[in-house]
């Protein structure tokens, strides 16, 4: 439901073509793509160009969300085929500007209007130094986060559909009015666990403690999402000093797998996972629920019994690096795709990649028929 599949002037970190194959080598079929591209996708030109990109090279399904800001023509872009507006940054956050809460008001109406949903970036930024993983955390403070989420419910004075991107503390997860999304960085990895001025590691909102890491754990059951925030960016860009380097991990590919090995240790059940993983993520987007029913898209990943080792060689992202080099895993061995195998054993076949709209594509549509 959340992923930067990059492209355009920024090739060289990610594209559709290379994105797009290791979403599927993770076992996963559909990508929701972000609008803080470069140019953002906040005109209805932007728009088009991004969807033709995606057709062109796209190996899986997709859907693509639109930006949202004081000029943003939300109504245009809901009935081209945007699948939902956001992220929305109420921080700043790598190639996204910051939204003001009284703009954040104005905007949630008019999306509100549409019956379209809103996704947020909630975070409040300290004029802390940033100069390692702890000062990151810091700077963007668990409290921090906690006081954006009160303040983005204070704003949506219009009840518009809100979704909470990538939390990353107990606080903010309890303090959210909407459906609440969390990372796999955020669930396996803590700032602890590496060198402090590690700028691989750099990401918003920051890795956090190991004692907030395990308390997220203890929230699986409030978690409505789990989804990757796949924001892949060269070794080149994070090898500079920590605060010139771009915030954001790769993570598209790594996600179902390393959630499959908690699976396998009995620490979630597999009802759970396909819910906050697929389930959930189509209820809110209207996209086709996967499955073996009668009407659902035939997508679906056949996972060993074995755990493997993570290593950055054998992954598909154009980045070339990964944050979960070592850890264990499940990679699925054959992933089916609208009834067809799209990927076995390490070799992707071209299937037939769907766009999914929007439901404000989908009314025009059949207004004009």
């Amino acid at each position: 439901m959340h992923v930067h599949m990059r492209g355009g002037v920024q090739s060289e970190k990610e594209d559709w073509q290379s994105g797009s194959r290791s979403a599927l080598a993770g076992g996963v079929t559909v990508v929701v793509d972000q609008p803080n591209t470069i140019p953002p996708i906040t005109t209805e030109s932007a728009f088009q160009n991004r969807l033709k990109e995606a057709q062109a090279h796209s190996f899986c399904h997709f859907a693509i969300n639109s930006g949202a800001d004081v000029n943003t023509p939300v109504e245009s872009m809901w009935k081209i085929g945007a699948a939902a507006f956001g992220e929305i940054f109420f921080a700043p956050s790598s190639y996204g500007e910051a939204i003001g809460e009284a703009t954040l008001g104005q905007v949630l109406e008019r999306i509100g209007g549409l019956r379209a949903l809103a996704t947020i970036h909630a975070e409040r930024i300290s004029p802390i130094p940033d100069r390692d993983l702890r000062s990151h955390d810091k700077a963007r403070s668990s409290a921090g986060e906690a006081e954006a989420v009160h303040a983005v419910n204070r704003c949506n004075q219009s009840g518009c559909k809100v979704h909470f991107c990538h939390l990353s503390t107990p606080a903010a997860l309890d303090a959210a009015l909407g459906s609440v999304e969390v990372t796999p960085h955020h669930l396996f990895l803590s700032r602890e666990f590496f060198g402090q001025d590690d700028a691989f590691l750099k990401v918003n909102p920051p890795l956090r403690t190991e004692r907030e890491r395990k308390a997220l754990w203890e929230r699986w059951g409030r978690i409505d999402v789990i989804a990757s925030d796949h924001a892949p960016h060269s070794i080149e860009e994070k090898h500079a000093p920590f605060v010139d380097a771009p915030a954001g991990i790769p993570g598209v590919e790594t996600m179902m797998p390393l959630l499959v090995a908690k699976v396998l240790e009995r620490i979630i059940s597999v009802p759970s996972l396909i819910q906050k993983t697929m389930t959930t993520p189509a209820a809110l987007l209207a996209i086709p629920e996967a499955g073996f029913n009668v009407g659902n898209r035939a997508d679906f990943a056949l996972y060993p019994k074995t755990t493997v080792r993570i290593t950055a060689d054998t992954l598909h992202s154009r980045c070339g690096w990964t944050p979960y080099e070592n850890c264990r895993a499940v990679f699925p061995g054959t992933v089916v795709m609208d009834g067809s195998i799209i990927y076995q054993d390490g070799e992707f076949l071209k299937g037939s990649p769907q766009w999914f709209p929007g439901h404000g594509y989908r009314n025009a549509d059949r207004q004009s028929t």
